[in-house]
């Protein structure tokens, strides 16, 4: 039963991220999911917690994978933002 419900919670969300990045002006998408990486740093410590956590290797080898997966996206907003907010910079007047 709990299959079920996590996977109804897994497509649901997946049909509503489509809905909503669909929804986005494209000269939004940038500071939005720049945004929207940053916060996952939330899911890199529930990721943390599964890994260091007891549990069978199947457990512990997911939790690992999601400390991967979790730190490459963190770590990728924070480089777009950074870019972005680099096109935001004034230029210095070569003479």
């Amino acid at each position: 039963m709990d299959l079920v419900y996590l996977s109804f919670i897994l497509i649901l969300s997946v049909f509503l991220g489509f809905e909503l990045i669909g929804k986005v002006p494209a000269t939004l998408h940038t500071p939005l999911m720049s945004g929207a990486n940053a916060i996952s740093g939330i899911t890199l410590v529930g990721a943390l917690a599964g890994a260091g956590g007891e549990g069978s290797m199947l457990t512990i080898t997911l939790g690992t994978l999601a400390v991967v997966f979790a730190t490459i996206n963190v770590v990728g907003g924070y480089l777009v933002t950074d870019r972005m907010l680099a096109m935001f910079k004034k230029k210095a007047k070569v003479k």
